[in-house]
């Protein structure tokens, strides 16, 4: 089990990530964080460039599903019934124990699964730990609040060393 906090991918937005790059992978289940991955938290809907992003993943044979640490399933159940993929609640990322019910529910092994969010203290971490690849993106929204804001700061010095591993490919 690993504990690095180097994401092993870094993109502005989830819109970067292809189907093609995906397959070039091996991946078969994206699983997401969803507040400021996919939306700002303060979005109720999927607009219709994510549903266009998710038609794209489904249609190469990628599932997509949501892995969230939400308390209140109401917003997480909607905005995925919204977009007609299913998700897995009260995750308790860091643990990678909510990465690994998704990954058993959809049936994916580790070398093809990959987990995409925001934070490195919980979806890269959380991805770590349960074995499988670690995308970040920069929050939907911008950080926000103070305390989000001092987080992504802290999580710079993290994500350049990704971006110097990635320029070196």
């Amino acid at each position: 089990m690993s504990f690095s906090l180097i994401p092993d991918r870094l993109y502005d937005r989830y819109a970067q990530i292809t189907p093609e790059q995906l397959q070039g992978l091996g991946v078969k289940l994206l699983l997401s964080d969803l507040d400021f991955t996919l939306a700002p938290k303060s979005v109720r809907c999927p607009d219709e460039a994510l549903h266009r992003w998710i038609h794209a993943m489904t249609q190469a044979g990628i599932t997509v599903m949501i892995v969230s640490n939400n308390r209140s399933g109401k917003r997480v159940r909607e905005f995925c019934a919204d977009l007609g993929i299913s998700y897995q609640g009260h995750a308790g990322k860091p643990s990678p124990r909510g990465l690994l019910a998704a990954m058993d529910r959809a049936g994916a092994k580790r070398e093809q699964t990959v987990m995409l969010g925001d934070k490195l203290l919980t979806d890269v971490l959380a991805a770590k730990r349960a074995g499988v690849l670690s995308f970040m993106v920069e929050p939907a929204g911008g950080a926000v609040t103070p305390w989000q804001k001092v987080l992504h700061a802290l999580q710079e010095p993290f994500k350049d060393v990704c971006r110097r591993q990635m320029e070196k490919k």
